[in-house]
Order: C-alpha cells, then structure tokens, then sequence
C-alpha cells in the first residue's frame, strides 16, 4: 500500500469514526471539557478545521501547480518535515502549545463545527487521489505560523492526517469521560 493509499485509508476511518462517535451527542456532551485548560470534543475538531482551512487550500494550490505527472510514490523528508510529523504524532504523549489563531478554547460551537469537519475530510481525499500526479517530494506548501519555511507535499499531507488523528484520539478520550460524568 502507498502512502498515499494509507493518508486516504486514515482519513475515511477518521471521517466515519466523527460520524459514528460525535453525530448523535448532545451539544452539553459535545462541549464538555475534563478540565478548564482542557479541549471539548468541538474545540478539538475546531482546531483542526483551523488547519484544514489552511493546509487544504494550500495543498489544492500546490498541488495543481505540480500536477505534471512526476509522480514520486516514496515520500523523503525534510527536517522540518520530521520534526512537526514527530510533534503531531498520536504516540506522542507531549502536549504543545498550539498558536493562538489556532486554538478554539471558549469559543461557542455547534453541530456546524463537525460537519466542516467532514467537509474538509471529503476535499482532502479528494487531495489525497489529485496527489498521484504530483511530485510528492516538491517544497510548496507555506508552514502556517512561519510561511518563509516550507514543507514538502507529501510530508505535508501525512502531517496534516496524523495531526487530525492526534486530536480525533484526543477527543474520543474527552467523550469517555464525559459519558462516565453523565453517568455518575
């Protein structure tokens, strides 16, 4: 399986898991949040709209101005690229500061913030499939918080689907301690 394959596999699983797991909640279970400091499941998934807002339109524009049919399958990456891949990574029990356009704590959500959500999971398969005719290894994609730096196409996409990951896993863990408060 290509990488590319395994981003799109991620991103499904990742799309039906919000479907299957926040869809039905209550807007108090939504935004419940463990802590203060803590995220609710909305604020997570409204970080990552943040992102995909950025990153998505980004990687649309890159990658129609290298769809030359120089498809590299194997993606190689810069050291930029593998320290945010290390940062963002699930496994990574680390937490980090996220800049502040980027962090949603307090804001007032809704049910609109998880279907954006999967909006921009749709549009970013669809990246993912315009992605095979594309030098996955060409410097396009502007960093966010840093545009002077930038980041490959292929290690920008992987990074983008494991930071969702990150924060999906995230907010399933804030839905286990909210059913377990409701529950008490």
């Amino acid at each position: 399986m290509t990488t590319l394959e395994q981003l799109s596999q991620t991103t499904s699983q990742l799309q039906q898991t919000i479907a299957n797991e926040f869809s039905a909640l209550d807007l108090a279970a939504l935004n419940y949040k463990p802590a203060p400091e803590s995220w609710s499941i909305l604020e997570c998934l409204e970080h990552l709209n943040r992102y995909s807002r950025y990153y998505n339109a980004a990687l649309a524009k890159a990658i129609t101005h290298n769809a030359d049919g120089n498809y590299v399958p194997s993606i190689t990456y810069s050291w930029l690229g593998k320290k945010s891949l290390d940062m963002v990574r699930p496994q990574n029990g680390k937490k980090h500061k996220t800049v502040k356009h980027m962090n949603p704590a307090n804001s007032a959500l809704g049910p609109a913030t998880i279907e954006e959500f999967l909006k921009h999971q749709q549009d970013l398969l669809q990246l993912l499939q315009a992605a095979k005719n594309t030098n996955l290894n060409k410097k396009a994609i502007p960093v966010e918080f840093f545009k002077l730096l930038k980041m490959r196409i292929g290690e920008t996409l992987e990074f983008v689907v494991t930071h969702q990951d990150r924060h999906v896993q995230q907010a399933l863990r804030v839905k286990q301690q909210a059913v377990v408060k409701a529950a008490a």
